[in-house]
């Protein structure tokens, strides 16, 4: 199954995702060092990391939901989907909770109950992000359907 939303003959969504992956975890890491005594600095990137995952998240799931209204009803990737963006809506749920917890502390600081937000939408998003992998892994979503070992540059006009 083709995706949606493509660019230059590649899916949108898959090139979206690791912005907000690498900024939440960029965030867990920053906020755990600056608790833990280091650079105050640390937190306050943090804080700013998280709202930029935030907002990559959400950009990532318009393109998701459009690709997921293209898989056929009744089939066990749809379910797969559905599942993949409840938890990656979670996930930036979790994360907004965490970055709300900030907003009054001494330069947007975290404590340990937002990491503790961190924590849970790190771990929630590993599980999301392996559904995302059955997805195009195992039920081809996404996998361009001339895809193979020797096919042409995803540039050329004709396929």
């Amino acid at each position: 199954m083709n995706t949606r939303a493509r660019f230059l003959g590649h899916p949108v969504h898959p090139m979206l995702v690791p912005i907000p992956i690498g900024l939440f975890l960029l965030s867990l890491v920053f906020d755990l060092v600056a608790i833990s005594g280091g650079p105050a600095a640390l937190g306050l990137a943090a804080f700013w990391a998280i709202l930029g995952g935030v907002c990559g998240g959400l950009v990532a799931a318009v393109f998701g939901l459009v690709d997921w209204t293209g898989i056929e009803e009744g089939t066990r990737a749809k379910r797969i989907g559905l599942l993949h963006a409840i938890g990656n809506v979670t996930v930036v749920g979790l994360f907004v909770v965490s970055w709300l917890l900030r907003l009054d502390t001494p330069n947007h600081q975290p404590t340990w109950l937002a990491i503790g937000f961190e924590i849970g939408g790190t771990a929630l998003m590993l599980v999301a992000g392996w559904l995302g992998g059955e997805l195009v892994d195992r039920l081809g979503v996404g996998v361009d359907i001339g895809a193979n070992v020797n096919a042409p540059s995803s540039l050329r006009s004709t396929r």
